[in-house]
């Protein structure tokens, strides 16, 4: 990619802007990294690792046990939290460190996330690489980035008081605010990229808002649903366990705590709200007929079809963990249906292109 990408605006050649490529591509390294980041999460749930380390410590926290003795120490405190009183009593060390490690790394990893957007971004503001209308939307980036780890103990600390596990209210809420930033930071870097392919197509704008808000809808549904371990309740497809209605799903009192807390209930609603997805986005793709619109049907079929082998799996960790990384891939291929149907860069870009 050459040093500057050129955003060329209606108005003349004395009109045309430049966007530094490197902050660009430094933000695409941000979202790759957020991406990754959604997806060990899913795997230090999966492997129930979150709780695994019972303090947080935001610096000295980056450097795990060194000896034995410490090793001891660390397993002292995990045996002594709700998980490893209830669940896992007669863990070693040996055994402890298989789930230690991958949240260590989850931890470590939302703390590069920092470094690598922290670090940058005063290189860039000295530099005077930065726009004036950037300057406010990067400074949220770092602080969301910020509140988006402070979330993330409050969801842990919810496991280490009397409950083995953690809130899945709160683990809901971490990963929505995560998937939240991932597709704030996609699109600036769609805003600092290429323009020609954009046109103002006001229809297709509303369906892609309302499917991208459906997106997170489901993935609420999702969130609860593993949260709950709901996902071990029913396992065939497409009824669940033989009926199309599963007896149970309103057991709990009053009626509407059901929608959130019954694991029969949220895989019921789950599954459909998905079912309506994959036909919203289908038909959106059928009407508008371009690349963005393909490429969007094909990833929600696959997503389907990773959701349908998660249930019949028994949730294996594999197919679970992919399921939701499908998740944030459905919602990227949709905010750039969005974006490319914005109108032209001329009056939304102005403020945020390098002066």
């Amino acid at each position: 990619m050459p040093d500057d990408a050129t955003i060329r605006f209606p108005h003349g050649p004395a009109a045309m802007k430049t966007v530094p490529a490197p902050v660009r591509n430094w933000l695409i390294v941000v979202a790759t990294m957020i991406f990754v980041m959604i997806t060990l999460g899913a795997l230090t749930r999966l492997t129930e690792s979150g709780l695994s380390m019972v303090e947080w410590h935001p610096v000295t926290g980056v450097v795990p046990p060194l000896s034995e003795q410490a090793w001891q120490a660390e397993l002292k405190e995990y045996l002594s939290s709700p998980q490893g009183r209830l669940v896992n009593p007669d863990f070693d060390v040996a055994q402890f460190k298989q789930i230690f490690w991958l949240e260590f790394i989850h931890r470590l990893w939302g703390r590069l996330i920092g470094v690598v957007v922290a670090v940058p971004l005063l290189w860039f503001w000295l530099r005077g690489r930065l726009s004036p209308g950037l300057k406010p939307r990067l400074v949220a980036l770092l602080l969301l980035g910020g509140l988006q780890g402070a979330l993330g103990w409050a969801m842990v600390a919810s496991g280490l008081v009397s409950r083995p596990s953690v809130s899945h209210y709160r683990l809901a809420a971490h990963l929505l605010a995560a998937v939240a930033l991932y597709a704030y930071t996609v699109w600036l870097v769609l805003e600092l990229g290429p323009q020609g392919e954009r046109r103002d197509e006001p229809r297709t704008r509303r369906e892609a808002t309302g499917l991208i808000a459906f997106v997170f809808v489901v993935m609420t549904f999702g969130a609860l649903m593993a949260g709950l371990r709901a996902g071990l309740m029913h396992n065939t497809f497409p009824t669940m366990s033989g009926y199309w209605i599963p007896p149970g799903m309103f057991d709990l009192s009053p009626w509407w705590i059901n929608i959130f807390e019954n694991g029969t209930t949220v895989q019921f609603i789950h599954r459909w709200l998905a079912k309506l997805l994959v036909l919203g986005v289908l038909a959106l793709a059928w009407r508008v007929r371009r690349p963005e619109t393909y490429a969007a049907a094909a990833m929600v079929l696959l997503q389907l079809c990773l959701g349908i082998a998660t249930i019949l799996s028994g949730v294996e960790i594999g197919l679970a963990s992919m399921h939701q990384a499908g998740a944030v891939l459905l919602l990227t291929t949709l905010i750039v249906v969005r974006f490319r149907a914005m109108p032209s860069p001329a009056r939304h870009l102005s403020a945020i292109v390098q002066r």
